[in-house]
């Protein structure tokens, strides 16, 4: 091994016990179920229902925050809000993409948060594969960080041009993979049958329209989790830590998307600070990776990448309203789709 061997399996440390991760992970568990019951009699969600899950899904990871913050120390807990906000940043842009996805199939408002919660659970257990594919590429490969720093600036140039090219991304559902592949294995209705996945007809199974949604948002969470895990490894190396804000980031989303269905279409400068955001944080691995090669190298301190985190996300969404001031609730006249 070369001198960069600096993250052996020893040496890449964890706040995470068995006992800590049983626990936590019982609880994201726990979590969902309590999802799924609220949603088990669909019903369209309303302002104040949205609110007050979005309230709880705020106040419970900055508590877990400050909880490590007192037990673990300021660097662990500087660490895990900064990562927390990158994975939120990034969970908004996933937002963009299920209002797509659930225009172009015209889920009805009463089913919406039951498919987002199958996208939120289907997230949370593609996260949880690549983050322990990271941790362990972390503890045998040399360039795994300069990896990840080609993946997130690689990603962020190509957020940067589809922004400058103002071009308006729409979901065309003949054209999904997904949805051609779901068509050739079993015919499909053209009407929705509640959450029910598929349905006897003509004495054959049939899928629902129902069922191509979920798997088109399962498919849209593979490409999310190639930037968002590498993303959160240039925060912390402590794959409990990525995990956390991986599942706290996730878990609120249902409630958060109908909190800001109307605000999202104002938000056309999200990409731009996302594309940033992506950059610095690549760019931060990349020094990072040379570090350990020629110790001069500088780096780039956790509490200096959270201020520049924030300033980004701040002058963004003020430059979006700004640039959106005059325009009706609901209308967005470019939308950009990850692809």
């Amino acid at each position: 091994m070369t001198e960069l061997s600096y993250l052996s399996a020893a040496d890449l440390s964890s706040v995470g016990t068995p006992t800590l991760w049983a626990v936590t992970i019982a609880g994201v568990l726990a979590l969902l179920v309590l999802d799924f019951l609220v949603t088990r009699k669909p019903h369209e969600v309303s302002l104040k229902e949205a609110l007050g899950w979005s309230a709880f899904y705020i106040a419970l990871p900055l508590a877990f925050g400050a909880w490590v913050w007192g037990r673990y120390g300021s660097e662990q807990g500087v660490q895990y809000l900064t990562g927390y906000l990158v994975e939120k940043s990034l969970s908004v842009d996933n937002l963009f993409v299920f209002m797509l996805l659930l225009a172009a199939f015209a889920v009805p408002a009463v089913l919406a948060q039951r498919v987002l919660l199958y996208g939120i659970a289907g997230a949370l257990v593609l996260r949880a594969i690549f983050i322990a594919l990271g941790a362990a590429a972390l503890q045998t490969l040399d360039f795994a960080f300069l990896l990840f720093a080609l993946i997130l600036i690689a990603t962020a140039v190509k957020l940067l041009r589809d922004a400058l090219t103002g071009h308006e991304q729409e979901v065309d559902i003949d054209k999904m993979r997904s949805v051609r592949l779901l068509r050739k294995v079993m015919p499909v209705v053209d009407e929705y049958h509640g959450p029910k996945m598929t349905i006897q007809r003509d004495g054959r199974r049939a899928l629902t329209p129902f069922a191509l949604v979920v798997v088109a948002v399962l498919a849209t969470d593979v490409v999310f989790a190639v930037d968002s895990v590498p993303a959160v490894y240039g925060i912390t190396e402590d794959p409990y830590l990525v995990f956390a804000t991986n599942a706290f980031a996730l878990l609120g989303l249902r409630a958060l998307y109908f909190v800001l269905h109307a605000a999202l279409s104002r938000l056309v400068h999200l990409s731009y600070g996302l594309a940033a955001i992506l950059a610095f944080i690549g760019l931060k691995l990349g020094l990072h990776w040379a570090h350990g090669i020629w110790p001069g190298v500088p780096q780039i301190p956790t509490l200096a990448s959270l201020g520049v985190i924030i300033g980004v996300l701040v002058v963004v969404t003020l430059t979006s309203l700004r640039a959106t001031r005059d325009r009706a609730p609901g209308e967005r006249h470019v939308v950009t789709e990850r692809q």
